[in-house]
């Protein structure tokens, strides 16, 4: 698997400018819904925070995988963003997040969905790689860096 088969360079957001849970969830929501203006009649942003309420995305090292199913997709969609000042994500291991990776897939296709995001979810568990992602300059660096994974 290849993040590259799901992610481009508009689909990530080198700093995030909100500072709270619901606010980043919010600001993540719209900047996706700008690449793909069919997504505003799907109530996305309701969707993860009702996700959330089940349990939270933040799996903890800093470190959020929010993701939700949709109707009237056909295919994944991915968004990777970085908070340098970290953000409050009632996260597993109670620390700041800093590392964001929205997932929103198709709701007939669980397979793909849970794989995509276990592929995540291990390469998040590399120290190595979360660096690199966090000391990434630019947009264009962090781009390069998911490319390569």
């Amino acid at each position: 698997m290849k993040l590259s088969n799901y992610i481009n360079e508009k689909l990530i957001i080198s700093n995030l400018s909100a500072r709270t849970k619901v606010d980043v969830l919010a600001e993540m929501v719209e900047y996706v819904e700008k690449l793909y203006p069919s997504l505003q009649d799907k109530n996305v942003y309701e969707l993860l925070v009702n996700r959330e309420k089940l349990g939270t995305t933040g799996i903890g090292n800093g470190v959020a995988i929010p993701h939700t199913k949709l109707e009237g997709i056909d295919r994944i969609i991915l968004l990777a963003a970085r908070s340098i000042e970290g953000v409050d994500f009632e996260s597993l291991d109670q620390n700041p997040v800093h590392i964001f990776f929205l997932l929103l897939a198709p709701e007939e296709n669980l397979g793909e969905h849970l794989r995509v995001l276990a592929y995540i979810s291990r390469l998040l568990q590399d120290e190595s790689f979360r660096k690199a992602f966090l000391e990434a300059q630019d947009k264009g660096e962090l781009y390069m860096l998911l490319k390569g994974v």
